[in-house]
């Protein structure tokens, strides 16, 4: 019996496809802070979870903990969904008040601190003349500047009223369908969806302005909002982010700009399609 194992994991091994150029290593998957998840809990007990852009977006993800700390949401709602554009979600009557101690009106975090990214696209796109991705995961752009997250597929974006109001923090949204480029550096991006984005992309569409649910009852509940550091340990989750500052990531970069045939590929990609993988923690 022992030999009959012994041929069989010999051939296993034999049989196993080595490791690709790009291909991760354990080494590459760095854990998200608990501080840094927020675990949205919808009214039917699918959870979304955002990694929270807290380094690059201070003040708006600020206001975010502090709602979920005070509760702001339990009560709130997926309240538009508008085909190939965004979800939207937080107080639908927008009459709501804020918990003390929550600034209105952040100042302006439209744009980051340096454009710095790990790995960049080969070619400029029509929203900058240069992007890529940070070694922490997170898409960035330039126009040469001013540096900015991008609003791919996922993203999580801060809703607001006419400028100079650059939204609390309170209504959030995110992109379901193409990428919303053209709302890069007019709207404040807070993170990305990890986990559970399919929840979202696949509400039932409104056909009222704007993507708003015309009744009540079409909207989804939100149960609750927790950071993952406010859930007791047992039962948080835990994720890892794939980083991108290694020759691995750079490699997976270049085959989707230079994807091998059948594949046509026309020596480029956009920022929004290389978006670093993320997994739950083993």
């Amino acid at each position: 019996m022992l030999t009959v194992m012994f041929f069989a994991a010999a051939l296993l091994a034999q049989t196993a496809p080595p490791a690709a150029p790009s291909d991760p290593i354990e080494a590459d998957w760095r854990a998200i802070p608990d501080d840094e998840l927020l675990v949205v809990t919808l009214g039917n007990g699918r959870q979304v979870v955002i990694r929270l852009a807290a380094a690059l977006a201070p003040q708006h993800v600020g206001n975010i903990r502090a709602l979920a700390r005070a509760r702001w949401w339990d009560d709130a709602s997926v309240y538009r969904v508008q085909e190939n554009w965004v979800a939207q979600w937080g107080d639908a009557t927008e009459k709501k008040p804020l918990p003390a101690g929550i600034t209105d009106r952040p100042a302006a975090e439209f744009e980051v601190p340096t454009f710095r990214p790990a790995v960049s696209m080969s070619r400029a796109d029509s929203y900058s003349t240069a992007s890529g991705i940070t070694a922490d995961g997170w898409p960035v752009a330039t126009n040469g500047a001013q540096a900015w997250l991008t609003h791919c597929y996922g993203m999580v974006g801060v809703a607001r009223d006419a400028l100079p109001s650059t939204g609390s923090g309170a209504e959030l949204f995110t992109p379901i369908g193409q990428s919303a480029r053209r709302l890069d550096r007019n709207y404040t991006v807070v993170g990305r969806i990890v986990d559970g984005m399919q929840y979202l992309s696949a509400l039932p569409r409104s056909d009222a302005a704007m993507g708003m649910y015309a009744s009540v009852g079409e909207r989804t509940p939100i149960t609750a909002v927790r950071l993952a550091s406010d859930i007791p340990a047992a039962t948080r989750p835990h994720f890892q982010y794939r980083a991108a500052d290694n020759p691995r990531f750079a490699a997976a970069v270049a085959g989707r700009e230079h994807p091998k045939p059948p594949m046509v590929g026309l020596s480029g990609a956009a920022v929004c399609d290389v978006l670093p993988a993320v997994r739950r923690a083993p």
